[in-house]
């Protein structure tokens, strides 16, 4: 089993590797995902609730080292992680389901 915490150091570690080769991709990336903080329509907590759950349908190892260590410390319960969780297996299923209905277009007659 992966030790989270030892990968999102390493993992940190690295960013800033990147952050000094090539320092306004990180800046931009900074910028992006601190966004949300200005307009705070949504609380922190939330958005972290929302990253997790872009977080696997992305597949982001990194995403979620990160993502669930905030979302721990701003006070989500597993429960809530959980819910997040279940979101996104509904959209992977959704899109699934979307990318079936593309293939029995694929396949029609008059195609």
């Amino acid at each position: 089993m992966l030790n989270w915490n030892e990968y999102r150091k390493q993992l940190m570690g690295r960013i800033g590797e990147l952050g000094k080769l090539t320092p306004d991709t990180v800046t931009g990336y900074q910028a992006l995902s601190n966004a949300g903080k200005k307009t705070n329509h949504l609380d922190a907590k939330t958005r972290e609730l929302i990253a997790l759950a872009v977080a696997v349908t992305t597949r982001c190892d990194g995403c979620i080292a990160v993502h669930a260590d905030t979302a721990l410390k701003l006070g989500a319960s597993h429960e809530e992680i959980a819910e997040a969780l279940g979101v996104a297996v509904a959209l992977n299923t959704g899109a699934a389901m979307v990318y079936s209905a593309r293939v029995l277009d694929a396949i029609a007659p008059e195609n």
